[in-house]
């Protein structure tokens, strides 16, 4: 059966082995996984409760457009519920929006070492894509200005971004959205907006009046801990979301989905406590990485980019052998680096301990 070219040439993204499977391959127990920037505290448990009074319903279709949650989320955003948009996780909001505004023959432009699907929803598309420079591992706004004529549809910016956790600034927000033109799209994906306690961080939700070509997406899998129950949304215009729900699918948000979700929204001591628990992790691995010597990226998100003394698929391999799981990045074009998410304290020191083992080894 014959495919296009750009799906034969599509490399699928890999996620990680089950930790049971790994734990059985490698013959060894109680292992730490640190690779997907999962919340080490689980989830919410107001979500959970909500979650559980809705299970006997499951012989129900899924309420289409997310009735509820939309009410609830649009008071809390201060957007209207027509603004909103829920996908199966932010990676289908991503690529509906993808498949929404791409034409034949139009351009998406993203940064160098920005979150890896971008580049996967430009390739299934066919789309001419440019992949900008960074500049030191994050967004160089400026440049990515150079990138953009008429034929540009999407821009796709990550901030923070994954996995170098860089962050940029309002003032290089501000300016390369009063450039940017009305007939080209920014999405942009704070996944980790809520992690993120800088006074320059622009929260994209303050500028959706002023440019109505701007899309924020955002997710209940990181800092809710909704990542096994897959659910995003995206906030923008009123014209550009009807046009997105034309192309999303039915019932894309499965009805456990939404409560848990709708109740993961009033629990403010679950989203304190993962703050306090990733803060005093970022302290303590920055602490231990100094003493041991080895190069890390100060990140905004809920991750660090570590580099590592030999290639970074060596190393996760190597700390596998101690039961600890990280994630190497040589597909994002980092092939010296492992990205560790922060976990639990006790997370945090099995994953210093393996590493001080590791290093000493080789």
């Amino acid at each position: 059966m014959r495919v296009g070219q750009n799906i034969e040439k599509l490399i699928p993204y890999v996620p990680g082995k089950p930790v049971e499977e790994l734990e059985r391959e490698m013959g060894i127990k109680n292992a730490v996984k640190l690779a997907s920037n999962e919340n080490p505290l689980g989830p919410s448990p107001k979500g959970l409760a909500l979650m559980k009074k809705y299970i006997k319903q499951l012989h129900r279709y899924p309420e289409g457009g997310c009735y509820y949650l939309a009410e609830k989320l649009s008071k809390k955003l201060g957007v209207k519920p027509e603004n909103i948009l829920f996908g199966n996780g932010s990676n289908e909001v991503l690529e509906i929006i993808g498949r929404t505004f791409y034409e034949h023959g139009d351009e998406i432009v993203f940064s160098q070492y920005a979150f890896i699907v971008y580049k996967l929803v430009a390739q299934a598309l066919g789309a001419i894509y440019h992949e900008v420079p960074a500049n030191n591992l994050g967004h160089d706004l400026a440049n990515m200005l150079n990138y953009i004529h008429p034929k540009t549809k999407i821009v796709y910016l990550a901030n923070p971004n994954n996995p170098t956790g860089t962050m940029f600034t309002k003032k290089e927000f501000k300016n390369f959205m009063d450039r940017v033109p009305q007939t080209t799209l920014v999405v942009l994906d704070e996944a980790y907006s809520e992690y993120v306690d800088s006074p320059d961080y622009p929260d994209g939700l303050q500028f959706l009046k002023k440019y109505k070509n701007l899309i924020i997406v955002r997710t209940f899998s990181k800092i809710y801990g909704l990542a096994g129950l897959r659910i995003g949304y995206a906030c923008g215009d009123k014209d550009l979301i009807s046009y997105m729900n034309r192309v999303r699918e039915p019932f894309n948000v499965n009805t456990l989905a939404q409560f848990a979700a709708l109740g993961a929204l009033d629990d403010e001591d679950h989203i304190e406590k993962t703050k306090k628990i990733t803060r005093e992790g970022f302290e303590y691995l920055y602490k231990e990485l100094d003493k041991i010597g080895l190069e890390y990226v100060k990140s905004y998100g809920n991750f660090i980019l570590i580099k590592t003394p030999m290639k970074g698929n060596d190393f996760y391999n190597l700390l596998l052998k101690e039961g600890v799981i990280v994630r190497p990045v040589g597909g994002y074009g980092l092939p010296d680096y492992v990205r560790v998410t922060v976990g639990t304290p006790s997370e945090n020191k099995k994953f210093i301990t393996a590493t001080r083992k590791v290093l000493k080894k080789t």
